[in-house]
């Protein structure tokens, strides 16, 4: 891969990260003017009970998970390192889909931290999902941890199932024996 193509992916994940806190912002912003008072405001019916606007502050992490504890701040610190060193890998290097994944994350985190800043450490969320007839009510999110799940899930998936289409290479940097070299094969029934 040249420098300006991987230049230009890098730009293209800035750009998925200012959408992403764009949009995040935007609608947070949306919710505590049009919602408030959190909690016992206007509730929005999107799909009847099934897709529900509905104001909260939460104090924790992603689905409200790990309130008020001094561990999410931890974790939170820990999480931006590892994908910041995961992302300064491949820097010059990496797929456009890797980047942009990173991109979604990134974005995502950053959407809450800002959100944690403004608010004096709670994030406005504000999405709810539920199927009433089975009793199931997922957690009240936000376009950020949206972002951020996607992106996890995606990176995952990628991780996982990206080793399948690379070739194998040997530690000496030469294929290994069993594979085709499928050039040196079509050069040789030529002759």
């Amino acid at each position: 891969m040249t420098k300006r193509r991987a230049r230009i992916f890098d730009a293209l994940a800035l750009l998925v990260v200012i959408i992403i806190i764009g949009m995040d912002q935007w609608t947070k912003s949306l919710v505590v003017e049009h919602l408030s008072p959190p909690g016992t405001g206007p509730v929005i019916h999107l799909i009847g009970q099934y897709l529900v606007l509905f104001y909260i502050q939460n104090n924790g992490a992603a689905f409200s998970l790990l309130a008020n504890s001094i561990v999410l701040a931890g974790l939170i610190i820990v999480a931006v390192a590892v994908i910041s060193y995961m992302y300064a890998r491949m820097i010059n290097s990496g797929s456009l889909a890797m980047k942009l994944i990173f991109g979604l994350i990134v974005g995502g985190a950053l959407g809450n931290i800002i959100d944690r800043a403004r608010h004096s450490g709670f994030v406005v969320d504000f999405i709810a999902f539920r199927i009433p007839q089975i009793n199931f009510y997922f957690a009240i999110f936000n376009i950020a941890d949206a972002a951020i799940s996607v992106g996890v899930f995606l990176l995952f998936v990628t991780l996982i199932f990206g080793n399948f289409r690379r070739p194998h290479v040997a530690p000496d940097g030469q294929k290994p024996a069993n594979q085709d070299d499928s050039l040196g094969n079509q050069q040789r029934g030529t002759l």
